[in-house]
């Protein structure tokens, strides 16, 4: 009896101080929680009330109709007509600048090639300029690297047989072939300049 009194006084020692750690570490971890929702609800507190101040047209990247957006600010990928996606300045580095208040029906933009442009106040748009601006700046290292882009030499007319081509043959650089005055054409026959009929010829009324 006096051996299994020890264990029992022993075992519950040990129970008690397990207990008491556990209730610690509870307490411990519960004051830890609420030390960290309240950091959280003063961060999210401290996001709402930047965001009520903030000023969504000087974001770079948001996408927004033109009548939201002020005089001055730089665009990309614009759209042509409501809701048809963007269609202008989409180039690499490109970029476009509002020169009309656009909270009229039409808002005036300047292009890149310097062209100004009337587009709908509802067509939508991305602040910022378009990314990678050194891309036209690039040199191939090799006459390889242009196939690997996809492009195929491009071979001159007159640097061909007549076979091969209406400009070829001739003595010289010459485009006539034999024929003075022969206007320029593509490899199929047909005038490359100053136009081209393709309709149906309108029939004369004889007025008898």
């Amino acid at each position: 009896m006096g051996a299994r009194a020890v264990y029992s006084r022993l075992f519950n020692t040990l129970l008690r101080r397990t207990s008491a750690d556990v209730y610690g570490n509870n307490v411990y971890r519960s004051f830890s929680t609420d030390v960290a929702a309240a950091n959280n609800q003063t961060l999210l507190d401290n996001m709402k009330r930047e965001l009520l101040h903030l000023d969504v047209t000087s974001q770079i990247g948001s996408c927004m109709p033109l009548a939201a957006m002020r005089i001055g600010t730089i665009i990309h990928n614009i759209e042509v007509n409501p809701g048809q996606g963007g269609k202008l300045v989409r180039a690499a580095g490109t970029c476009a600048k509002i020169l009309k208040d656009p909270r009229s029906r039409y808002c005036l933009i300047k292009l890149p090639s310097g062209d100004e442009k009337l587009i709908d106040s509802r067509c939508r748009a991305t602040i910022g300029t378009v990314s990678n601006p050194s891309h036209g700046a690039r040199k191939l290292r090799k006459a390889g690297q242009s196939r690997w882009l996809g492009r195929r030499p491009v071979v001159r007319g007159v640097a061909m047989n007549p076979v091969d081509h209406p400009h070829g043959g001739g003595e010289g650089k010459s485009k006539s072939s034999g024929n003075h005055g022969r206007l320029s054409q593509t490899p199929w026959g047909k005038p490359c300049k100053g136009g081209y009929k393709t309709g149906r010829l309108k029939r004369k009324t004889s007025s008898a």
